[in-house]
Parts: structure tokens; sequence; C-alpha cells
């Protein structure tokens, strides 16, 4: 009875594990086929259509500047559900390649004698009075602006949500205590909340909104005019590219939550046709306002003493990644719904600029392989580097092996318990149970808590990751919760 009983769990087990297997293995066929698939680098259209498989992103615009000539190049769906294509005039939200915008803004604010790059930040903002050790540290503007300013990059999940126009100033408020990483200008460290402290700087001294003075000073000198700052209230939707977030190996529609409180660095929305007079600015190809003009080239002026060191040759200032030997200048741009990456090389007047999306690294991938075309160095092939990718990727797999797991739990409990035990098992099973509860409730402990350390929270997770990896923490606890309860009768 009893060895009939075993046969009849194990042969139910196997049934449930072909079939989720099979399952899971028929939805994800093509993403599957399509990861491990060599990517095309034959043509430059080859290479784009490849990176965009594999990273599931649904459409990207693509602009190529060289020689004062300017190029539009449009692959996949800006809606995927409404068949609608990317076209020049189909608009994406930067990322914070918007940062660049925010940085010539305090620079034509010094230039105009409103502020110095050497103020303090608190003579503009007085309640902001991080901390450093106990003690109170003095942030300077020019720290903001090269990511020195000590300030940890996990500061942005402290950024509240909201689009109203009092979040920016929540944002400062909630900032106003930091414990600072560094002391000021001894390190360098990418947090985008430095850039949002400099819009309420320039809100601060214009008397105007960030949005408003950037849009009055920067995009309408450059014609600019169908770009604007996203606030949750789009001024064209039906130019408007959805966003997308990538579960199971597949792009879905996701409306990101909007966070005003970030506009200054990755809230400017924007299209091809727009941004050739940004890149064209760039290499001082375009008839621009005199004082525009000679903002955007200090912007290209690295100062050794106070850039950010990101690493041998790269710094950073004024809202650029620069290269202090060849001086081209980068960034890359990442919201959760949208990403997009920029390189110019001002002397040589090349650029190219990429916007997609979904959040990967496809137009970082395809940038460099454009830009490389452009100086005679051959494209490179796909590599797997793409974290929120990657994470889907381990996520879904978890998700898979977790359910078949579940699976087993389910036909164990549904079973009972048996009674042909002798003491002597009786007795090891509830040693057993008791040691399988301790590392049972420490998984469970861990899949709850790993966000935090990382410095990670759940509003982080649920707004910048997969949704494959909340679906795994949701089904791990669960299954953690079927092996306690599973082990708790055993130690009756």
């Amino acid at each position: 009875m009893k060895r009939s009983t075993r046969r009849t769990e194990i042969l139910l087990k196997g049934i449930a594990m072909l079939l989720i297997v099979v399952i899971a293995t028929a939805a994800c066929w093509h993403e599957i086929g399509t990861l491990l698939a060599a990517g095309k680098i034959d043509s430059e259209s080859g290479m784009v259509q490849s990176i965009m498989d594999k990273t599931a992103t649904p459409g990207v615009a693509i602009l190529s500047a060289r020689g004062g000539k300017t190029d539009f190049q449009t692959y996949g769906y800006a809606d995927k559900e409404k068949r609608r294509p990317v076209t020049a005039e189909s608009l994406f939200e930067l990322g914070s390649t918007t940062k660049a915008f925010t940085a010539l803004a305090v620079i034509m604010l010094q230039d105009q004698g409103e502020l110095a790059f050497t103020d303090d930040v608190s003579q503009y903002l007085p309640e902001f009075a991080p901390t450093y050790k106990g003690e109170k540290a003095n942030i300077s503007i020019n720290q903001l602006l090269a990511h020195t300013s000590g300030i940890p990059s996990w500061s942005i999940r402290q950024i509240p949500e909201g689009s109203d126009k009092e979040q920016l100033a929540a944002t400062i408020h909630k900032m106003s205590s930091l414990k600072l990483d560094t002391d000021p200008g001894s390190a360098y460290q990418y947090a985008t909340v430095n850039y949002d402290i400099l819009a309420a700087i320039i809100e601060q001294v214009t008397g105007m909104s960030y949005q408003d003075y950037v849009t009055q000073h920067i995009l309408k000198p450059l014609g600019m005019n169908d770009s604007y700052f996203s606030t949750g209230q789009e001024r064209k939707p039906e130019q408007l590219a959805q966003g997308y977030r990538v579960f199971f190996g597949k792009s879905m529609a996701y409306d990101a939550p909007r966070y005003y409180g970030n506009i200054a660095a990755g809230y400017l929305v924007t299209n091809l046709k727009d941004l050739q007079h940004w890149v064209n600015a760039q290499m001082g190809s375009s008839d621009i306002p005199d004082e525009l003009k000679k903002a955007i080239q200090q912007s290209h002026e690295l100062d050794l003493r106070t850039a950010g060191h990101e690493s041998e040759n790269l710094r950073y200032a004024f809202g650029w990644s620069q290269n202090s030997e060849t001086h081209v200048i980068r960034h890359s741009g990442s919201n959760p719904n949208y990403s997009s990456k920029v390189i110019i090389d001002p002397q040589r007047k090349e650029g190219v600029f990429v916007l997609a999306n979904l959040n990967s690294t496809a137009p970082t991938l395809i940038a460099q392989n454009i830009y490389d075309q452009m100086r005679g160095v051959p494209m490179k092939t796909f590599t797997y580097d793409d974290t929120y990718i990657l994470m889907d990727g381990v996520a879904s797999l978890l998700v898979v092996f977790t359910v078949i797991g579940i699976a087993f739990k389910l036909i164990r409990l549904a079973g009972g318990s048996s009674d042909f035990a002798t003491e002597k098992e009786v007795r090891r099973q509830k040693i057993k149970a008791r040691v399988t509860l301790i590392i049972r409730a420490l998984l469970l402990l861990f899949v709850l808590g790993w966000p935090l350390l990382v410095n990670y929270n759940y509003t982080m997770i649920s707004v910048w990751m997969s949704y494959s990896v909340l679906l795994w923490m949701g089904l791990a606890s669960l299954s953690c919760v079927l092996s306690m309860v599973l082990e708790g009768r055993r130690w009756r």
C-alpha cells in the first residue's frame, strides 16, 4: 500500500513537471530561439533588428549626423497593439540624456551672473542640509554637475511619485537631511538627484518653473518645437511612442508612474526631427543665438579639477560623460519604459542619437555600433550585459521551477501523511523537519528582504524591474510557506 502510494505520487509529480515545462517552453519558444541565435552584423539594419529582437525592444529611432548631413532611420513599432510604426515624429522620453539640457541652463545662468559654479547649494536652498559623518556638508553647484556631491546613487528611490509641480520641492525636502557617502568633491558617484537639485536652483534664481525656463531659453531657440517635459499630461499623445516593459522575454505595454521631482534628470520628451537641431548645435553646425552657442561650447570644456572621474580617460561634467583625450561626449538614458543613447564627436562633426520605447541596453549597443562604423571599426555582436533583460530571464526561469515545486508540494499536501513509518523514521523525520523549517524560514526572509540588501525597495522593483521578478518573489514566498506547512505536519 505504502509503495503504491509512493509510485502514484512520483507519477503525478512527473506529469506535473512535464506539463509545466512543455507549456513554458511553448509560450516562450520564439524568445528562446532568438536568445540562442547568433546576432547579425552583416548590415546596419540587420544589426539593429537583431539587437531589438534579443532585448524585446518594440521600436527604435536613430539619428546619424556626419559632415553636416543628418539621416533618420526608424524600426519597429511606436505602438505594437495598434501596429503604429515608429517615425521621425514619434516622441520618446529621453531619460538621463535630459541632464545635458539641465546643465546647459545652469551654464547660461552662470554666464549671466545669476549664479556661480562654486556657490554653495544652501545659498539658494536653505532647507537643503545633508551631512557627512555627522557633520553638515557644503555642496557646490559644480559638484552637483559632476556627480561628486557625495549623494548616494540609491537616493533615486526617495523621489516621491506625483506629477504636480509641488513634487520638485517635495523631492528637495526628502533629500534635505541625506547622509552622504563621501565628502563632497572627493569622489564620483552617479546620482540622478543631483540634477533635480539643480532644477530647484534654476527655479529659485529665475522665478520660473524649470521646464518653462529650459523651453524658452534652450528648446525654442534651437527649434525643438515638438519637445516638452512630461508630467503625465501629454501635449501630443498621438505622436508619443507607447512605453513597454519586459516580461518572460516579451515586451508588454507599460505606463510608468510619473515623478515630477525627477523632471530635470529624465523627463524631456522629444523626437528625431527635434534632436537633429540639438545634435547639430553640439557640433557647431547650426545657426543659434550666440549666448546659447557659447554655453554649448563651455559644456564641452573639461576642468579636470572639478569633473567627476568615471574611469581612466572618462570624466563627467555638465551632463556629459567626456573622453579627456578624444573629446567625444556621450550619455545613456533610462526611464522605466524608455531608453536612449547619444554619442557625439564635436571635432569630427559626427554623432548618433538612439531612442527606444523599452528600458534596455539596445540604444547603447546600437549607437556604439553605428558610431564605430562611422570610424571604420567593425560592428560587434550582441552581448548579454543588459541588467534588466538578464533579471527577466533569470526570474522567468525561477518562476517555472518555483511553479513546479509548488505543484509538488500541493500534491503532497493533498496526499496526506503516511502512518506506516517506524518510530526511528519518525524521529529522523522530525529532526529533518526542524532543519528544513529553519532553512525555509531563512529563505523566506531572503526572498522578502533582498531588495533592502541592494538599497532597493518594493516600489523601485515594481516600477523599474520586470514583472517576472515580482511574480517570482510572490511564488517563492508561497513555496516557502507550503514547505513550512509540510514540515510542520511532520513535526507533530
